[in-house]
């Protein structure tokens, strides 16, 4: 009951900080809080235990975007990992987690909740100072994860099966061939079709002061596709981007990502893109030490001008939380946005979040995409009537009880535009939440 009043007050949260002396604002994906270091005298020197366990209870309503459809459920994630390290060239990891949507009907279970005991994590990796080849299951993260990332708001997270080369520190590159895991709620996860996601992405830090480039090159090569002619055939998909951020100036900061993808699609040609702009400014000397920030996306959609070629941009594997509203209804494909947010300090222990964006179709001949990348709404014949998909606003915080104890509470609402009411998705929607989340780890200590 305690945990529905606060959901009901509308206390708001967003998981987006990690504790620092300087107020800094930093966005989803950030692991907030710390890992609990414990020690236990018998443990192995060559052996470490660590734990994850979260908790998050979800107020949702207007559910599958019909009215009156209410849910309140526990979204529960435990996860237990083992390192191993029997050479100084050489560490093993296992981790398995097991995640319910407790109270949740199976009807409006999505697949990104449910993961009864399973492996989410196990690989080898040799290591010699700054090189380390990793082969197995595993996690690949790249800049701020719009592009490339594990979703670790969601229940399971994403992992990839294959093999990932790593090279450097302060500058860096990373070689890899994998293949996205498939989650079975029931059965062993599992990744098909071989490896089919390749990529090459660095990170350089020290060209320019206060800069960050992060150039890659990334290949989904699937064996087999349907085209638009509905041809049955292969896909070799390219996307060439960079992702830049830094600072200029007094207190002010960038972020900016740009792509593009070419390839085929069967007997179909690939030919899109998509941008993302950030610029936020510092303001250390006010109360509360506020920090606002622009934005603005854009990702193409296919307008079907040419009946061989496919425009609609592919987000590739993102971590989509929080990117487009806090409800997380939309995917980068086909889409536009533009997005203030309002953080603020009060203590080193509180960070609050506001946020208003605003979203709409980048054409409006192709549909509306999920935050999965799923088709929401088709487009009909002759397009939309309008481009507006609908307004957000969200309010969220979180506080640090201790540099481990990390509580959350949010609320946010979507505001549906003409797309939507227009085309059987027009319930508003308001998605509440309060979480908790506590790591540790166990080894022998010193």
């Amino acid at each position: 009951m305690i945990k529905l009043r606060i959901l009901r007050a509308g206390l708001a949260v967003l998981t987006l900080w990690t504790l620092q002396a300087k107020a800094q604002y930093v966005e989803y994906p950030a692991r907030e809080g710390q890992v609990q270091p414990l020690n236990l005298a018998w443990m192995p020197k060559w052996m470490t235990l660590d734990m994850d366990l979260r908790a998050r209870t979800e107020d949702q309503t207007a559910i599958n975007y019909k009215s009156g459809v209410n849910e309140i459920y526990e979204l529960e994630r435990v996860r237990g990992g083992i390192e191993v390290r029997p050479s100084s060239w050489l560490t093993g990891y296992m981790q398995f987690h097991d995640n319910h949507a407790l109270w949740l009907p199976l009807t409006y279970t999505a697949a990104n909740m449910r993961d009864s005991f399973d492996l989410r994590q196990g690989y080898a990796q040799l290591h010699f100072k700054t090189l380390r080849f990793t082969a197995g299951r595993q996690e690949l993260k790249f800049a701020d994860e719009r592009v490339v990332g594990i979703s670790d708001w969601t229940n399971n997270s994403r992992t990839f099966d294959g093999f990932n080369l790593h090279y450097g520190d302060k500058n860096r590159i990373d070689v890899f061939s994998t293949s996205v895991v498939t989650i079975y709620p029931t059965s062993l996860d599992k990744h098909g079709a071989g490896l089919t996601f390749h990529g090459v992405e660095a990170s350089i830090t020290t060209f320019f002061p206060k800069t960050k480039f992060a150039p890659f090159v990334l290949i989904k090569a699937l064996p087999r596709v349907l085209s638009q002619q509905s041809i049955f055939g292969t896909e070799t998909e390219v996307t060439m981007g960079i992702f830049v951020s830094g600072a200029f100036l007094h207190n002010f900061d960038y972020a900016a990502t740009g792509m593009l993808q070419r390839g085929s699609f069967s007997n179909d040609s690939i030919h899109s893109g998509a941008g993302i702009v950030k610029v936020g400014y510092l303001a250390p000397s006010l109360p509360w030490k506020p920090r606002v920030q622009g934005e603005y996306d854009y990702a193409t959609g296919n307008p079907h001008a040419n009946p061989a070629r496919i425009s609609t941009f592919d987000q590739q594997y993102p971590s989509n939380h929080d990117a487009f509203g806090l409800v997380d209804l939309f995917g980068f494909e086909n889409l536009k946005q533009r997005r203030t947010n309002l953080s603020l300090r009060p203590s080193a222990a509180l960070t609050l979040l506001f946020q208003a964006g605003s979203l709409h179709v980048a054409t409006i001949h192709d549909g509306v995409y999920s935050s999965s990348a799923g088709s929401l709404i088709k487009a009909p014949a002759k397009g939309f009537a309008g481009d507006d998909i609908g307004t957000e606003f969200d309010a969220s915080a979180k506080y640090l009880v201790n540099k481990y104890m990390v509580v959350n509470v949010g609320v946010g609402h979507f505001f549906p535009g003409q797309v939507m009411t227009g085309n059987a998705h027009g319930a508003p929607l308001t998605l509440t939440y309060f979480g908790l989340v506590y790591r540790f780890s166990v080894d022998k200590g010193i």
